[in-house]
């Protein structure tokens, strides 16, 4: 099968980018420690963080070596079981990249971005969408970390983009960029997009306006102007190829003044694609391949306001709003086509959404600075789901109200409580210590290990409870150059 010899010819050369990873961060910091210098030499600058940890969650899952967040923090359909673990990118998203600006004319410059994210616990490129196929087949208390992903192994899964920068018209790069709306709900984020501290930074559905792999856009183009106090900026992604099939766009406005900044972000993707695990039934179909995929279609649409506001020089505060609307492709995926990092796609749904899902988002928190090197951050970040539940009558799709969480489209919501104390040594070195606790109710609690009981029959399980909740915990140490 082509796809599999494809993924191991680019195995092969993850294994030796790893090792060019591990060099340049090891000549790096040789660097650093002899001489207080920036990293850039005729116009390219050498960057990168490695975050490593241990974390501990009362009902948590194993660690991947795969998956960039190393532990599902965030309460998740397998959560079941006490786990201590040795973990990386709790706060940061380990990295190395090459950034460069060229003058090639007066006021007219070349720019480009190339970064790879890793997992400084296990070594690997970050990889999400490998993570699912370990669960393929699985029972969920069988299951490692997993989640769907933008980073799925490529080489630069980071950002890789080029393109033209100038101080009165703007700048217009054509590449793999993070989309607005991620580069958005990070800057207003009051945990700063950490995955073991934020729901919008441990799950991507927000930052994808619906659908984590929409974090990153591929074969598009990114335009972003300012004009004194104002900013503005566009995105299209033309779609139309294997990792991603369909177009996309956003645009996004925003101001400044004083300590006040705002942004809205509207957002769409055709044709979005949710990766899955294999249920069991799937991965024993003829010629269905082990690391082969499900996936969820849809069209998806968003709208974000977000702002933060300045108090003094030890406090800050921020919040924003996301709706998202899920509906079914006007234009239907069939199965057997490639996802980003080349999976296979073996069974798809086109139909999940015969009423739209509207899933709301909101947070809010601060950060405070008690001095130069001690600060503390704290978030509370909700979601609410709306009754798009439905029943077949007399050949008919009719709305068919639910607020419980015998289904996973009854109304439904999700509540998260996070506090995290860093300590910077220097502008390099830090060290992080903090918790998070997550809620998920009715709809959004449907099918959760720790809400589900024995059945009726042997093997079979029932809705018992209608929320879920786990605590999570972390400290690490950060390394930023």
């Amino acid at each position: 099968m082509k796809h599999i010899h494809t993924r191991a010819f680019v195995s092969a050369k993850k294994t030796l980018l790893c090792a060019a990873v591990l060099a340049a961060i090891g000549a790096s910091t040789s660097a650093l420690a002899a001489d207080d210098i920036n990293l850039t030499w005729n116009g390219i600058t050498l960057y990168g963080t490695v975050d490593v940890g241990v974390a501990y969650q009362n009902h948590g899952t194993d660690y991947s070596h795969d998956m960039y967040v190393g532990m599902e923090y965030l309460v998740s359909k397998n959560s079941n079981k006490s786990v201590t673990s040795v973990t990386n990118n709790a706060m940061s998203q380990s990295k190395v990249g090459l950034k460069g600006t060229e003058p090639i004319a007066e006021g007219l410059n070349f720019v480009f971005n190339v970064e790879m994210g890793f997992n400084p616990a296990s070594g690997s490129i970050s990889d999400a969408v490998k993570s699912l196929t370990y669960n393929n087949g699985r029972a969920l208390s069988d299951q490692k970390t997993a989640a769907d992903g933008a980073r799925a192994g490529q080489i630069f899964n980071g950002q890789g983009w080029a393109g033209l920068s100038s101080a009165q018209f703007g700048t217009l790069t054509l590449g793999r960029h993070v989309t607005l709306l991620t580069d958005t709900i990070n800057k207003y984020d009051p945990q700063g997009g950490a995955y073991a501290f934020s729901v919008i930074g441990y799950s991507g559905a927000t930052a994808g306006g619906g659908n984590t792999e929409n974090t990153r856009a591929d074969d598009s183009i990114k335009y972003m102007y300012k004009y004194e106090n104002f900013h503005v900026g566009g995105l299209w992604q033309f779609g139309k190829n294997s990792g991603s099939p369909g177009d996309g766009g956003q645009v996004n406005v925003g101001a400044d003044f004083g300590g006040l900044s705002i942004d809205g972000v509207y957002a769409f993707k055709n044709q979005s694609i949710a990766a899955a695990s294999l249920s069991a039934a799937q991965l024993i179909t003829p010629g269905v391949s082990h690391d082969s995929l499900a996936a969820t279609i849809s069209d998806n649409e968003s709208w974000t306001l977000a702002a933060s506001y300045k108090v003094n020089d030890a406090l800050k505060l921020s919040g924003g709003y996301e709706r998202i609307t899920y509906s079914n492709p006007s234009n239907p995926l069939a199965a057997n086509f490639e996802t980003i990092g080349g999976y296979h796609i073996a069974f798809v749904n086109n139909n999940a959404y015969p009423r739209d899902k509207v899933l709301q988002v909101s947070w809010v928190g601060g950060k405070y600075n008690f001095n130069k090197e001690l600060s503390l951050g704290v978030g509370y970040y909700h979601y609410d789901q709306n009754d798009y539940h439905t029943t077949v009558s007399s050949g008919q799709v009719v709305r068919a109200p639910c607020s419980d969480a015998s289904a996973g489209s009854c109304s439904g919501s999700l509540d998260a409580f996070s506090a995290v104390l860093d300590y910077r040594f220097n502008k390099y070195f830090d060290v992080y210590g903090g918790a998070m606790y997550s809620k998920v109710s009715d709809g959004l609690a449907n099918g959760y290990q720790l809400a589900i009981g024995p059945g009726p029959t042997a093997g079979s399980t029932v809705q018992t409870k209608t929320s879920a909740s786990v605590i999570s915990t972390a400290v690490g140490i950060r390394f930023q150059f």
